[in-house]
């Protein structure tokens, strides 16, 4: 019989040196919307059908696989079963990784132009890294201890690292980009599709169009991603939830709790304290 969603439960610490979260959490049915993040996210499936598109492909992870998602990649979850599945996950940062990987010689590939080969991969080796760094950080088992699984972790992971092929440097794609960057400068404000087709010098449903072909999803998904993303790092840095969905332009605190607990599954109170405590106990998701 399928539980209620008030079984599902998360339990999340960010690590203050590193800026590494670890996540633990299990989820009945639906678990979040599509959404995207700016770090690497490493994990590992521990029990139950773990299910979620990702670069527009279906994937099924069964207990013991390995999951692997690039930064920006949007992805979304949910539970085939009835039983569920629970999962343990990293979100490495950007700036660390790349610091990392520098050090190994593979230079700066932690970009959002960095791909993983494969979105799930049996690699056992990787599979126990991925556990020890997640217990070493999230039991908080000291640096020596977070030091040297994270560095085996590494090690085994830039194994299933590669430069994703150049993208489109037509005249086309420039455009979009210019008008991505545009929207990241006026993040804040109400903007519509009218004023960003003036900037681009085209009618808006060719901007639509061209911008969902060069970024895989539409001006407004895109938006929502970049408030949610840019409201989370505020939260972690200690602006409270009314002042970070004020920053980046929601509505309001309401509006803005929507949407990070459609993609995150927990609130942005909840992720506040589960982020600036040593540890806590499975969190129910009410």
């Amino acid at each position: 019989m399928p539980k209620s969603v008030n079984s599902d439960w998360i339990n999340l610490q960010r690590e203050p040196e590193t800026g590494i979260e670890s996540v633990h959490a299990h989820f009945y049915g639906h678990a979040y919307d599509p959404h995207d993040h700016d770090e690497m996210l490493v994990g590992v499936t521990q029990t139950g059908l773990q299910r979620f598109n990702c670069h527009r492909t279906l994937h099924t992870s069964s207990p013991g696989r390995v999951i692997l998602i690039e930064p920006g990649a949007v992805h979304d979850g949910h539970a085939p079963n009835a039983e569920g599945f629970a999962y343990t996950m990293l979100y490495l940062p950007q700036a660390w990784l790349a610091a990392m990987l520098q050090r190994r010689g593979l230079g700066d590939i932690s970009t959002l132009q960095a791909a993983f080969r494969h979105t799930l991969t049996d690699d056992p080796l990787l599979n126990n890294a991925i556990q020890q760094a997640f217990h070493a950080v999230h039991y908080n088992e000291g640096r020596l201890a977070r030091d040297q699984s994270l560095d085996r972790l590494i090690d085994l992971l830039s194994r299933h690292l590669s430069l994703r092929p150049s993208l489109a440097s037509g005249e086309a794609f420039q455009q979009m980009c210019r008008v991505r960057d545009y929207m990241h400068d006026g993040m804040a404000q109400d903007m519509g599709l009218d004023e960003l087709a003036r900037y681009a010098g085209i009618d808006r449903f060719r901007l639509t169009r061209q911008f969902q072909k060069a970024f895989g999803q539409s001006p407004h998904a895109y938006l929502v991603r970049l408030r949610l993303r840019t409201a989370r790092m505020l939260l972690t840095q200690g602006f409270n939830p009314a002042e970070a969905a004020a920053q980046v332009g929601f509505a309001d605190q309401s509006h803005f709790g929507r949407w990070f607990r459609r993609a995150y599954r927990i609130t942005p109170a909840q992720y506040q304290h589960q982020c600036t405590n040593v540890l806590y106990a499975r969190t129910p998701l009410l």
